[in-house]
């Protein structure tokens, strides 16, 4: 059963909370799921390894569909729409969110990140949220996965119709019935060391994405 709204938020939030919970799950439940590349996030799993999904911004509704019921933990901004997302998350079986960001919150987030890995717990981020540029790696994720040993899973979507935001992440909702492909990447590590091995591991993972996101059907 999904979780009640939290009840210290205001009325007007729960009432968002319950009906995006319900237009999502009324949506996914309609989308016809193509799903590649899954096979190194089954193994993971089944060895109870933690990962890192990484997801860009305006992709994550298709992979929060796509992850529910696993209780995984998304980071998610401080912000009081963040607490929205946090919410409807986790009404779709989500893990209780990691709050922060690269602006708000950052060195407090990547160590409730680490600890959350190192418990156990998978969790996903969204690099070049929340403000963006769209598509460009930031580089917090990459600390996570280097101080708690966790691999990092590039995710990608693509819709064969979907409506788009006039955001700076354009982000996308895939219409009623639409064909929804979504690539997993392999399971990426990155290695201990300095600034110049985090660098190098940035521009690995930002080509994986561009790779993956090919393989969904997406031309960046």
């Amino acid at each position: 059963m999904s979780a009640s709204p939290r009840p210290d938020l205001p009325w007007r939030y729960r009432v968002v909370v319950v009906l995006a919970r319900w237009l999502v799950r009324a949506l996914g439940a309609s989308w016809r799921v193509n799903e590649i590349g899954r096979e190194g996030v089954d193994a993971l799993r089944a060895e109870g390894t933690p990962f890192i999904f990484v997801i860009w911004h305006g992709e994550l509704l298709p992979g929060l569909w796509a992850q529910r019921d696993e209780r995984i933990s998304v980071l998610i901004s401080e912000h009081q729409d963040g607490e929205i997302i946090a919410q409807v998350a986790e009404g779709m079986g989500y893990a209780p969110s990691v709050r922060g960001s690269s602006s708000r919150g950052a060195a407090r987030a990547l160590l409730q990140l680490v600890r959350t890995l190192q418990g156990g717990t998978s969790v996903g981020v969204t690099p070049d949220g929340p403000r963006g540029p769209a598509k460009q790696l930031a580089g917090g994720a990459l600390l996570a996965a280097q101080r708690s040993g966790a691999p990092m899973i590039a995710l990608r979507s693509h819709a064969s119709s979907a409506w788009r935001f006039r955001s700076w992440d354009r982000f996308m909702v895939p219409k009623p019935f639409a064909r929804v492909t979504l690539a997993y990447g392999p399971p990426t590590p990155v290695p201990p060391g300095d600034a110049a091995v985090l660098e190098a591991s940035r521009v690995q993972l930002q080509q994986l994405m561009a790779d993956v996101g090919r393989q969904a059907g997406d031309a960046d």
